[in-house]
């Protein structure tokens, strides 16, 4: 009687534990009998076609982009009417909002054919614009700093100027909408957003002018020191007639500070060549006075306020 009562309880906690697994197991043969794989791999297919059709399409694209731009770019060039370093900043920002616009509409139509809700997303940044608003205040300062940076052409690619606000100088670049790009003497790059650019000065608009001073021992005589001077500064002028606006001139001498006395001649040269001529007058004058028997003071200079 007891087994009897035990097999019946047994069987019937079995079942009862059977029932509902067979169920979910056959609802889940059921479920995967009745996926249409022929569908689903055609749909692969598709997609995957459709992702490569556009990958080659905006590759395509892209390449007659920089084609087109760089034929104008290479005409204006040639024509030679128009500021090369101006050519130079037209140039990049040109290709810098193609390839911005190619690449926008390229994930554009990548989401797309994903099949990602690309029209409910871009309602969805509506709504979220207010809060990346302020987030993306810097950026829209720079857009509008950099737009005003280009229309009013205060620097060009090749410019030389100063940051002031910043404490950096050297060689534009690139001007971009949002970026300006600046290498140093040093070779560093600095990439300089628009909105951190308060004043620029910029010393690629006009002839630069070069102090050039000679050190001397006035007690050794000014006259003939001054002659010797003036004979070398003609003699490296004939040979930079291009490059010399204004011809060397000799302003007098000047206190340097600490008992130290120079001979200072003044010119204007060519923008871009004023470090190169500083240093070939001041290396000609100290030659020409050593080899005379003249003493070129090496004291350290204190400056005068």
């Amino acid at each position: 009687m007891l087994r009897l009562l035990t097999d019946a309880t047994t069987d019937s906690t079995g079942s009862s534990l059977t029932e509902p697994a067979a169920k979910q197991l056959n609802a889940l043969q059921k479920w995967w009998q009745n996926i249409d794989w022929e569908a689903i791999v055609g749909i692969l297919i598709q997609k995957v076609l459709m992702l490569l059709f556009l990958i080659i399409l905006f590759g395509i694209l892209l390449k007659i982009s920089n084609y087109v731009i760089e034929r104008i770019y290479r005409s204006y060039e040639k024509k030679g009417t128009y500021n090369a370093s101006r050519i130079n900043t037209i140039h990049a920002l040109i290709r810098n909002i193609v390839h911005y616009t190619l690449g926008f509409f390229f994930v554009y139509a990548l989401l797309s054919t994903i099949g990602v809700p690309v029209g409910s997303l871009l309602a969805g940044a509506g709504i979220a614009g207010v809060a990346l608003g302020l987030g993306a205040q810097g950026f829209m300062n720079d857009l509008i700093t950099g737009f005003f940076i280009i229309t009013e052409q205060q620097i060009n690619v090749g410019d030389y100027i100063r940051l002031t606000n910043l404490s950096l100088e050297g060689t534009v670049t690139a001007v971009g909408i949002r970026t300006v790009q600046l290498k140093s003497v040093d070779g560093t790059v600095h990439y300089i957003p628009n909105r951190n650019i308060t004043t620029i000065s910029n010393t690629s608009r006009a002839n630069m002018q070069v102090v050039v001073d000679v050190r001397i021992l006035p007690s050794e005589g000014l006259d003939d020191i001054r002659s010797i001077i003036d004979e070398v500064n003609q003699t490296v002028a004939a040979a930079h007639e291009e490059e010399i606006q204004t011809k060397p001139a000799i302003f007098g001498v000047v206190d340097l500070g600490n008992n130290n006395f120079a001979i200072r001649t003044t010119m204007y040269v060519t923008n871009g060549t004023q470090w190169k001529l500083k240093e070939e007058f001041l290396a000609a004058s100290i030659d020409a006075l050593t080899a005379k028997g003249y003493t070129i003071p090496s004291a350290p200079i204190i400056g005068v306020n």
